[in-house]
């Protein structure tokens, strides 16, 4: 991290407020010894992006087989449901105690169920007077509208009972709107004055500038990527539909109390896309920066004295984003040496989710901070957090790449747990690598049975401390599949959904980007029109 950029105040937001003040970050809280209940109020489980649940006591490797665990139950909804849902313990809601389950929908909805029995708690709309989702802008990418794509995120100690934090998009006639609502977990009104409009310009000369500023034209995005929530700050990330231009890539930060605009970047100011796509996968955060996969678009192979892009254009590459006086800008970054042709080509990195692993020992005894990477190319790309590599059009100078090792491209985001990585890139089987020595194999230590097409798999994990690891992921072929594998090896396939007799488990088609989440014994995968809850039988 350069030394002109102020550190980052870490910022718990995976368990329970009693439990968050013995916990010194997200990361060491995942890693702590395992408490019953912990919530899940953020994309893939922390700001790591980890994909480790480790408080599960419930559920082991023993008990999830087709004889004992299936489906419970199914919660319907009104549209398609491409965020991650969110799980809360213990929330109050109309004088008595539930734990709450978190949905969001396509059709701008947001509903609280109790986890547990199915019941509906309260569901708000959080469209506008005379509003409706909006249209697909020509893009079948998200279908059949756009409403809340991104996964929102989870505050338990903001407003008098704790709010969730969600991005809507919207119409009216010709009028497009993106907005940032802050809801009350137990009622889901509206906090803080809100909605806030999402509006913005920056300096530049690129895509849909004027007057010395490219401005955010609410019509040309989507908020595709899971919020984050850093140091009493939400930060959105925005996508294109599809690659219609005019368009480029856009941070922007709001304060979670006031919803006010506190922070905006632009990664392709002077040029042209450079969208935030990651396949929903949320902006990750070790506490000392702010680190994502920017899609293809321009990047300034000319390069300033310190080796950054000439005129601020990052398409492509690995980004870190630092803050100074409220305001974030990017400290350091890591681009491909062919950075340029796969943007042309469209194969750029921007496809997949980061993944920021705990700190691991290197053979020197050196501690290591690295981050993991993968998109279109195949390749894996490892970068150590305190020197991206930057960029050379002749060579890739960078911690660890492994070239090919995916045999497909990334459309997902790997898990970690107890020193493995668990990719599910398209068209191949799921893959664990395995971390020594701070350096990941260069081949996978097993692989799944089962092939993953189109768009791959975002696995995640449940644990309980380091024992019992089970690795779920979702199957996307036609009615989707939810696999459960033991996690020291992906050879052993504890459960699907397809091996009960008489289809008893099959639950038609998970959203195009979904990904399972895990909380006290259950299972929760979002579908085109319901979440779908697994669970031990006859309990």
């Amino acid at each position: 991290m350069s030394s002109s950029t102020e550190p980052l105040t870490k910022h718990p937001t995976s368990l329970h407020p009693v439990l968050s003040r013995m916990c010194f970050s997200v990361l060491f809280c995942a890693l702590a010894a395992p408490v019953a209940y912990a919530d899940v109020v953020t994309y893939h489980n922390d700001n790591s992006r980890t994909g480790q649940y480790t408080n599960e006591t419930i559920l082991t490797t023993s008990n999830v087989n087709s004889s004992g665990f299936g489906k419970l139950f199914t919660l319907s909804v009104d549209s398609v449901i491409d965020a991650q849902p969110l799980y809360l313990s213990g929330v109050t809601v109309n004088g008595a105690s539930h734990n709450v389950l978190y949905a969001v929908t396509e059709n701008d909805s947001v509903y609280a169920f109790d986890a547990d029995t199915g019941a509906l708690l309260w569901q708000v709309s959080v469209l506008g007077s005379g509003e409706s989702a909006s249209d697909t802008r020509g893009c079948s990418q998200i279908t059949p509208t756009i409403g809340v794509t991104s996964t929102p995120v989870i505050d338990r100690s903001s407003g008098p009972n704790g709010t969730i934090y969600v991005v809507a998009m919207s119409k009216k006639g010709s009028a497009y709107y993106q907005r940032l609502h802050a809801l009350d977990i137990t009622t889901g009104q509206e906090e803080f004055g809100g909605p806030v409009a999402v509006q913005a310009r920056y300096p530049g000369s690129g895509d849909d500038s004027r007057n010395g500023y490219v401005h955010f034209d609410p019509k040309q995005y989507a908020e595709r990527a899971g919020l984050l929530l850093l140091n009493g700050v939400i930060y959105t990330a925005w996508t294109s539909h599809c690659d219609f231009r005019p368009y480029t890539g856009w941070i922007i930060g709001y304060n979670e109390s006031t919803l006010a605009q506190t922070s905006i970047l632009n990664v392709t100011p002077n040029g042209s896309e450079g969208a935030i796509w990651q396949q929903g996968a949320g902006l990750a955060s070790d506490g000392t920066g702010i680190y994502f996969l920017d899609a293809n678009g321009t990047f300034d192979t000319s390069l300033n004295s310190k080796g950054f892009p000439s005129k601020g254009d990052y398409g492509n590459g690995i980004l870190k984003l630092g803050i100074k006086n409220n305001q974030i800008r990017v400290v350091d970054y890591f681009n491909m040496y062919n950075t340029v042709s796969e943007s042309d080509a469209d194969e750029d990195l921007g496809s997949g989710g980061i993944l920021l692993p705990p700190p691991l020992v290197d053979s020197s005894g050196k501690t290591r901070n690295l981050a993991i990477g993968a998109g279109k190319d195949t390749n894996i790309y490892i970068v150590d957090r305190t020197n991206l590599g930057k960029f050379n059009p002749n060579s890739n100078h960078i911690y660890q790449e492994i070239d090919g090792a995916l045999d497909g491209g990334m459309w997902a985001m790997p898990a970690y747990f107890n020193g493995s990585v668990y990719f599910g890139a398209q068209g191949n089987n799921l893959m664990q690598f395995q971390f020594s020595q701070a350096k990941l194999s260069t081949s996978p230590t097993s692989t799944s049975s089962a092939v993953f097409e189109y768009p791959g798999s975002t696995p995640a994990i449940s644990a309980n401390g380091t024992s019992n690891g089970i690795v779920w992921a979702i199957e996307h072929s036609s009615p989707s599949v939810l696999h459960a594998y033991n996690a020291t090896s992906l050879q052993q396939e504890l459960y699907n959904s397809n091996q009960a007799a008489n289809g008893r488990d099959q639950f038609g088609d998970a959203s195009h980007f979904g990904t399972p989440i895990i909380a006290n014994g259950k299972v929760y995968v979002g579908t085109t029109n319901s979440v779908v809850v697994f669970g031990l039988l006859g309990q």
